[in-house]
Parts: C-alpha cells; structure tokens; sequence
C-alpha cells in the first residue's frame, strides 16, 4: 500500500492550467499528495500561461520544457523526447492529464511507455471529426489511460461504444468547480467591462484559435466576416490569441468594428463572460463557461464535442438558426469534481 501519493500533472495550454487548478486545490488540503507540475511550453505567450499560475494560485511548475510551435508531428515528438527523462525521475504513482492538447497526448504515450497510470481529466469527449487534432488527441489519450474521469453522461457512453468500461468514472465537470470560485473574485475585482467602455448585458464576447478556423484563409476570412456582422448590432470584443493574430496579418484581414484586445487573464476573461449577452467562440472550455454563467453562446464551428449545451438550449452551431428549448445541464455536476478526483486517486494509490 502506498501511504503517498504523488501527481505528476503535465499542462501546457491555457485550458489545462484551468482544469488544473481545480485538482491543485484540491490537492493542497491533503497532507499526502504532492502535486509535482511539468509545463511543456505549448502556450509560451505570458498572457496565455504565467497569469493563469497567479490568478488561479497553482503552485508554479517544477519542469518548464519549452517546447512549442512546429508542426503537431513535431511538437509532440520533441514533448515526448523532453517528458520521459523527467517522468522517469520524478518517479510518480500516476500522470495527470487534461483535455486534448498535444502535450496531453505526448504525456500519455510517455507515461504508458513506461508503465506508469495514466489519468485524463475530461474523457470521452467526441466531435466525431478526425481532421481535428484534438480528437486523434483524446483518442489515443483515452485509450492508454488507467483512470478516466468523464465530465459527462455522453462521455461515458462515447467511451463504452468504443469498448472503454474499466476506471471509467462520472465525476462533473471541474470547469465548473473554477468557475464558481473565479466569479466570487472576478466580480469585486475585475474593472475591464467599464475599462473597455461596455456595459453588462449590451455587448458579445469572443474567442478564436482552433486549427480550423485558422490555419486557412478562407476558414479565417468567414469567422471574421462573422464576427463583424456580429458587430454591426452590438459591441463584440475580442480577445486575441496569437496564432488568429499571426494569421490574419498574414492574409490581410482586418476585423473592422469588433473591439479587438490583447489576451486577458482567466479573472478578466470570467468577468467578460459575466457580463456579456453572448459568447462567440470555437474553444470547447468557453461553451462551457459561458452555460456556467448563464450566457448562450454561438459555436463557429462545424460540430461540438459539448453536445449537452446544444441539447439543453445554451448553445448553438453557428450554421443553426435557433436554439433548442433552453433547460439545466445537471451532468455538470455541483462544482465538487475534482474532490471526487482525488478521492478516486487516493483510493486507486492505497490498492496498488
């Protein structure tokens, strides 16, 4: 029996470090947990990693491997290459994964490879759509992972069709365990609606960075088409990621009357959500933020592997015209998740 447990978490993008504050609280209340973090380097942008550590109080990484950019055959070899010298000398009971980055598919063919569990937070999601890399991602990740904790109804479903029963666990959704805190801070402290000149419940905010949307210039050019007929009816601000930045002054696009703003911290971004009367987005983990505060939202994309917003009437594709009939998503859970995680994870330690 092992009276410690120690976590390696491998994080490397904005949405992990998110999901991985829920289980870092979680942590620090256990005595006999050590929550050893690796950041692989994927967003290197400090607005898109390092404010994420302070807001969401996660104690900084022990390993910062650097590694981003280059292709995703690339960028994840080089991520294998650097995590398996420092798996293998940090000696953990089990990897922690999250979502469905490449650094979470690199750390969970790492750590299979050398025997050591692998747990994905956030299981089972499918789009059904393998020209995205982060379905071959949570594929493959799901299928070498020890422990499965699916946020989901649907997720276990997706995963026993495909013949994954063991260590699968419905747990909720630990987004949501941070979103409930974030509000609590975001709302007596964040001044950026007033700052940018909004007021609550007038104005839409947006996200653009998937691979889709960005990596041609027609995709590109019909999100910003989009985004600024949004525009002519209300004041759409958004937040831009690097790579839509780098793509759009590549191909000359301009976004016209939408209110365009350097990346913002997870406690300004809560707070924009807070506020708006709509989210615009292709980001899985903002469809979700925007239920969690009672905002519909408009996914620019294809399809969605959040299928219950679509179902519940929060959300819709942006090729629909109306939303279904609007209800509560109890799948989510009541913000405890990641204690469930843990429990689960102690539990899993004290047998081996």
């Amino acid at each position: 029996m092992n009276e410690t447990l120690k976590i390696v978490t491998v994080v490397g993008a904005r949405p992990q470090l998110v999901k991985a504050a829920a289980l870092a609280a979680a942590a620090r209340e256990e005595a006999r947990v050590e929550d050893v973090v690796i950041h692989t380097g994927q967003h290197f942008d400090a607005s898109m990693s390092d404010v994420f550590f302070a807001e969401l109080d996660i104690t900084p990484p022990r390993h910062h491997l650097g590694i981003s950019g280059g292709g995703h055959g690339e960028m994840t070899g080089r991520m294998m290459t650097a995590l398996e010298p420092v798996i293998e000398a940090e000696r953990p009971n089990i990897v922690v994964v999250y979502g469905d980055t490449n650094s979470t598919v690199a750390a969970a063919l790492v750590a299979a490879k050398l025997h050591v569990p692998v747990c994905h937070v956030e299981a089972g999601l499918r789009s059904f759509n393998r020209r995205m890399p982060e379905e071959i991602n949570r594929v493959v990740t799901d299928h070498v992972s020890s422990l499965l904790f699916c946020p989901t109804t649907v997720a276990v479903d997706n995963l026993a069709r495909e013949g994954v029963t063991r260590g699968v666990h419905h747990v909720g959704d630990v987004m949501y365990d941070v979103a409930l805190r974030a509000a609590e801070r975001a709302r007596g402290t964040r001044t950026i609606v007033g700052d940018l000149g909004l007021r609550d419940g007038e104005y839409a905010v947006a996200t653009v960075h998937r691979a889709e949307n960005t990596e041609s210039e027609e995709a590109l050019r019909q999100v910003v088409d989009y985004l600024r007929r949004e525009a002519s009816t209300r004041p759409v601000v958004l937040p831009l990621h690097p790579r839509t930045k780098a793509a759009a002054e590549r191909w000359g696009l301009s976004f016209g009357p939408v209110t365009v703003i350097p990346p913002v911290g997870f406690l300004d971004m809560t707070r924009l959500l807070m506020g708006a009367a709509l989210a615009l987005t292709d980001s899985g983990g903002v469809q979700k933020e925007a239920y969690f505060h009672g905002v519909p939202c408009v996914t620019m994309r294809g399809e969605t592997e959040w299928v219950e917003t679509i179902q519940c009437g929060w959300n819709r594709l942006w090729t629909d015209e109306a939303y279904a009939p609007r209800r509560p998503i109890t799948d989510y859970g009541d913000g405890h998740a990641a204690a469930r995680i843990l429990e689960i994870l102690q539990r899993a330690n004290e047998e081996q």
